[in-house]
C-alpha cells in the first residue's frame, strides 16, 4: 500500500470507472491530463515531509473519485477533467516520493478500466461498476486508516521500534 506502483493504479482505476459516467467526449481529455499533470508532477522535486500528506490525499481521492459513480444524474461537463487533474497532482506525488516514473507508466493505464466499464453500463448492469467502485473506497479507507493507526508488528520494519 505504500508502493510506489499501486496508488496510481488504484486512483487511475478510480477516475475510470468515474468517466463511465461521464459524456464520452471528456473521455479523451480527461485521460491526457491525467497522464500530464502525473507526469509533470512526478518530475517535480518536492519535500520528503509531504509523504504522509501526499498518502492521505491519494487515499482520499480514491475514495471520493470512486464515489462519484453513485452521483444520481452522472458527471457534469468538466467533472471528469476536475477528477483528472486532481488524480495526477495525488499519483505524480506519491510517486515522486516514493517510487520511479515507470511506476506511473505502469499504474495509469488502470484509467482504461472505463472501457469495459462502459461496455457494461451499455448492457443495464451499472451496478457491477458501481460495486467495483465501492471495492475502491473499502480499499482506500483501508490504506488511509492503516496510516493512522500505531506501528503495529508486521506493517513497518522492525528495526524502527
Amino acid at each position: 500500500m505504500r508502493g510506489g506502483v499501486l496508488p496510481p493504479t488504484l486512483l487511475s482505476a478510480a477516475v475510470g470507472l468515474a468517466l463511465v459516467f461521464a459524456p464520452r467526449r471528456q473521455w479523451a481529455a480527461a485521460t491526457f491530463v491525467l497522464a500530464v499533470t502525473a507526469f509533470t508532477v512526478a518530475m517535480t522535486p518536492l519535500p520528503r515531509a509531504w509523504l504522509e500528506g501526499l498518502f492521505i490525499g491519494c487515499w482520499v481521492s480514491v475514495a471520493a473519485t470512486a464515489a462519484m459513480v453513485h452521483c444520481p444524474r452522472g458527471l457534469g461537463c468538466g467533472t471528469g477533467l476536475v477528477l483528472a487533474l486532481n488524480a495526477g497532482f495525488w499519483c505524480g506525488g506519491v510517486v515522486a516520493l516514493t517510487g520511479s516514473r515507470t511506476d506511473l507508466v505502469l499504474g495509469l493505464p488502470a484509467v482504461l478500466v472505463m472501457l469495459p466499464g462502459a461496455w457494461t453500463l451499455e448492457r443495464g448492469a451499472a451496478i457491477v461498476v458501481k460495486v467495483v467502485s465501492s471495492w475502491l473506497i473499502a480499499v482506500a479507507v483501508l490504506a488511509a486508516t492503516l496510516q493512522l493507526l500505531p506501528v503495529t508488528p508486521g506493517y513497518l520494519p522492525d528495526h524502527i521500534e
